[in-house]
């Protein structure tokens, strides 16, 4: 077989080929110039980053007959048969990782090089050791003999002990650059005579995610498609990804309140295969864009504020990090997008709609007039609604308080596991009876349970306000054939990992929780209802009965 892909076929042979990692490669070669080579090196970082092409630089640099400045000349009988040469070996952990392989590396570590001057063992994945085989490995790590040079690369620096670390010389490599990786590709497809649009060299290159490995291997498969040209839209048919066009349709249906529109995007997007994660890393960006486009002044507040955009970021990012998600992705993004999106039937209501607001121009003028309602409004209503959500948001925050102060009084872990598998049950029996509630706590779980109260762990702190606004509803129907009736509060996942800490700083202080009389959120609600009623109706006393 004559053809060799591409990551292999310009893999860096010298120090000066190399993409990126410019601090390794400046400090390995003054160690060579300076000839103060360790006995022990440790190369951490991503996938395709460099770590095993800059480990077999080293190891053709140190050995060559003519070394120039660092850089191995390539000319040498060492150079040329590097890759036969029985003084480098190379092991892969993740096939050998047993004490048995480890200990016939140290036996044959005592004989002497067969033509070169060091004995270069690189062990890839060393991360995947098992404990006797890095315990077999480190007194040997610790004094090897004189012409003996380690290379230890691992994309998992936390499994590798503390024994091993302390013996070596870490350098850490980082994700490459957009750039550096679009430079790369840009020789290569030179070299191939490969014809790509700039636009599709940049989309392979964020696919890559800093690999430079990665976009060598796709910019390979993309190149074996029989077309004259590769193109964006060759790589969102091949990798079903999607296109910065169809981000910023996504985003302006959003800033403009298009509901129906983004749910037929979001839908469209899940039915492409598109990755979720894909999906919200290219809106992230997109998104980080427009914020620093507002704060820089390139571009002036819409709907949607910069604080409302950061606020956005850090919830889609949260889908991404967190690990309890056991749903469909789609589902929550869906859900967080709509938390940034007004009520339809509100803003119809507010304008007089019907059908013949359906024409663009009248959907212009209906926005002028909302914009024109609420600027003649606000100076009247502002002082108002800023008194009374705040009376409102402090009364909750009372609440929420008191009942994770009062779970955490009787907590303990029987109750825990009983709840957790009652609460399971609800959210399969709840799914048929109310869509709403089923959608607002289906990711959710229980974090900490005692006979009367429980505490539910939402995504982020969007979901778990959005819980909360119904979180009566949700005890009526959960303690419904229910001997026991339990109370509920729901938290966002920061919030609990913060509660948590302090409880546990708390106890360790002797500090002892007692419970606290609860606050009635009924009254307040009712309130609510009759001063919406008498802003509508202009009526000086309504009276509401209560069904």
């Amino acid at each position: 077989m004559d053809y060799k892909v591409l990551y292999r076929k310009y893999r860096p042979l010298t120090f000066d080929d190399v993409t990126g990692q410019e601090t390794v490669v400046k400090t390995l070669k003054s160690a060579i110039i300076n000839n103060k080579i360790s006995h022990a090196y440790i190369f951490t970082g991503p996938r395709g980053t460099g770590k095993t092409s800059l480990a077999k630089i080293f190891a053709r640099s140190i050995n060559c007959e003519h070394n120039d400045n660092g850089n191995p000349c390539l000319e040498c009988f060492n150079c040329k048969n590097f890759n036969e040469n029985p003084d480098i070996i190379e092991i892969d952990a993740a096939s050998n990782n047993g004490v048995d392989e480890i200990r016939e590396l140290i036996n044959n570590i005592k004989l002497a090089p067969s033509n070169s001057k060091y004995k270069v063992y690189i062990i890839d994945e060393v991360h995947m050791l098992s404990q006797s085989a890095f315990n077999a490995l480190l007194l040997t790590l610790e004094e090897p003999p004189s012409h003996v040079v380690f290379i230890l690369a691992t994309t998992d620096i936390q499994n590798v002990p503390i024994t091993i670390l302390s013996r070596t010389q870490r350098f850490d490599f980082t994700r490459i650059a957009l750039e550096d990786i679009k430079k790369r590709l840009a020789y290569v497809c030179s070299c191939e005579k490969i014809d790509i649009t700039e636009e599709a060299l940049e989309e392979i290159a964020i696919q890559a995610e800093g690999g430079l490995r990665d976009a060598l291997s796709i910019l390979d498969q993309l190149s074996s498609i029989k077309e004259e040209k590769i193109t964006i839209d060759t790589i969102l048919e091949t990798y079903g990804t999607i296109s910065k066009k169809k981000i910023e349709e996504f985003y302006d249906n959003l800033e403009n309140n298009n509901i129906n529109k983004v749910l037929t995007l979001l839908k469209e997007f899940k039915n492409s295969s598109i990755d979720s994660k894909v999906f919200i890393n290219k809106f992230i960006y997109y998104l980080k864009d427009r914020a620093v486009d507002i704060k820089i002044g390139n571009t002036s507040e819409k709907r949607l504020s910069f604080n409302d955009i950061k606020k956005l970021i850090l919830e889609l990012n949260n889908i991404i990090t967190n690990k309890m998600i056991s749903i469909d992705p789609y589902v929550i993004i869906e859900m967080i997008v709509l938390s940034f999106m007004e009520n339809s039937l509100e803003l119809n209501k507010s304008t007089g709609n019907s059908n013949e607001t359906n024409f663009p121009g009248n959907k212009i003028e209906a926005k002028k007039v909302i914009k024109k309602e609420k600027d003649e409004n606000l100076e009247n209503t502002k002082e108002k609604k800023l008194k009374k959500e705040s009376t409102n948001d402090d009364q909750f925050i009372e609440f929420q308080k008191i009942r994770i102060n009062n779970t955490l009084v009787g907590a303990n872990k029987q109750k825990l596991a009983q709840v957790k598998q009652m609460w399971k049950k609800f959210i399969e029996d709840i799914k048929k009876i109310n869509k709403d509630i089923y959608l607002n706590i289906c990711d959710t779980q229980i974090v900490v349970a005692s006979n009367e109260y429980f505490i539910i762990c939402s995504l982020s702190d969007s979901s778990a306000n959005l819980i909360n606004k119904m979180i009566l509803n949700i005890e009526k129907e959960y303690n419904k054939d229910k001997d026991n009736k339990y109370k509920i509060i729901a938290v966002s996942e920061q919030t609990w990992q913060d509660t948590k800490k302090k409880y546990i700083d708390d106890l360790k202080n002797h500090k002892k929780y007692e419970l606290m009389d609860e606050i009635k959120l009924q009254k307040e609600k009712k309130e609510e209802i009759e001063d919406i009623a008498n802003d509508i109706f202009d009526i000086d006393k309504i009276e509401i009965v209560k069904e």
